[in-house]
């Protein structure tokens, strides 16, 4: 096929495909589904082998947000059954990322739910970042603490953060009928803040939300202009009590297509299968390791992935490798470019009126919506029970 004969190309040369080549990928028939994939991954392996980067989420505060995203189970008025608890204390903290290390992961993703961090809690982050890395001196530490304020993001740096992250989650043009007590360009303002200070920037989408073709390249092509070191695919997780719990618009095969999408945009940057994998591309996950180089270990903000050891075992039955701590993720240039910086190198995942004025999409024919796999996390921090690493 002509058109993946030309993203190759570009991707290897890490140019910009066109707007048009990237809804093409989008249009593909099933029938050339693997056909996608294997030209995707082409240009993954060009740049990242065969390794996979595992990083591993703490909740450090979850639930009774007072911002309204749509999507999120800890928003203003979710009726979500979510764990609800405030700070985590920094050697509990510390101990639940302990987990996560032990299990693989080389980054740990401090998440924690809010409109924003004020400086007391930038301080007990900073305490947290200096508990984990006390224990594991080589773990990347990334935070995502929502909008910062000025000055915030050179105190999470001088206290050890690797990253932040922070998600455009959908189109500039589509944002206002997913969220309203902040804007697109607030999110934009804080992940430049975070690379001015000197961190690795983690940004990404969530797909599946009614979005169309041209907003998720859009948002997309947004992403590869600001420049993140890692961009975070999610698949949305319609939790029962959150305004987009009916949307079940995603396919195994529509989401191979939107990471192949990611990976052709941004040829040479980490791309993390993050949120959502379980529920939408259930037995073809392993698929997606030709498309992605980074994957999120056991559980999630909210909800339960799949045992820590499926994902081991899933990743060397594919054929990957899990990258080690002392290897580098990102490829020479960028790794060169995010030293010169003074930063880490690397990502994190999803962080909350009405029902969004996004014109949601029809449900996908003939696919029934699997609410049996939205699994509500009830071990791992904010519990008395092991995490799942």
């Amino acid at each position: 096929m002509d058109l993946l004969n030309t993203l190759v190309d570009k991707g290897l040369r890490r140019e910009l495909p066109s707007r048009e080549e990237a809804l093409a990928v989008l249009a593909t028939s099933d029938d050339d589904l693997l056909d996608v994939v294997a030209a995707a991954g082409k240009v993954r392996r060009k740049w990242f082998g065969r390794r996979v980067k595992l990083n591993y989420l703490v909740n450090l505060k979850s639930g009774l947000c007072p911002e309204d995203c749509s999507y999120c189970s800890q928003r203003l008025g979710s009726k979500a059954e979510i764990l609800k608890y405030t700070w985590l204390k920094p050697e509990d903290a510390s101990k639940a990322a302990a987990a996560g290390v032990a299990g693989g992961a080389k980054r740990v993703c401090l998440v924690a739910s809010g409109r924003g961090p004020t400086d007391r809690d930038i301080d007990r982050v900073s305490k947290t970042i200096e508990a984990i890395k006390e224990q594991n001196e080589d773990v990347e530490v990334c935070a995502c603490l929502g909008l910062l304020s000025n000055g915030q993001a050179e105190r999470l740096r001088a206290a050890g953060a690797d990253a932040y992250n922070h998600n455009l989650n959908t189109s500039e043009a589509t944002y206002g009928g997913i969220t309203t007590t902040h804007t697109y360009a607030d999110r934009v303002d804080t992940v430049q803040q975070a690379q001015a200070a000197g961190m690795s920037a983690c940004s990404g989408l969530i797909a599946g939300m009614g979005e169309t073709d041209e907003d998720l390249v859009d948002v997309v092509f947004s992403l590869r202009a600001l420049d993140p070191d890692s961009v975070p695919v999610n698949f949305l997780i319609p939790f029962e009590g959150t305004p987009l719990a009916k949307e079940w618009n995603l396919t195994p095969q529509r989401a191979l297509r939107i990471l192949a999408m990611v990976r052709f945009v941004c040829p040479d940057v980490e791309v993390r299968l993050a949120g959502g994998r379980e529920v939408h591309l259930r037995s073809m996950q392993p698929l997606a390791l030709h498309l992605v180089n980074s994957i999120f270990l056991g559980d999630y903000l909210t909800s339960e992935g799949q045992e820590g050891k499926a994902d081991l075992d899933m990743i060397a039955d594919a054929g990957f490798e899990v990258e080690g701590a002392g290897e580098t993720t990102l490829p020479a240039h960028r790794a060169d470019a995010v030293a010169a910086a003074g930063c880490g190198g690397g990502s994190c995942g999803p962080c909350g009126d009405d029902s969004p004025t996004v014109a949601a999409s029809e449900a996908v024919a003939g696919q029934d919506a699997r609410t049996d796999l939205v699994a509500v996390r009830r071990r791992g921090a904010g519990t008395d029970l092991p995490p799942n690493a």
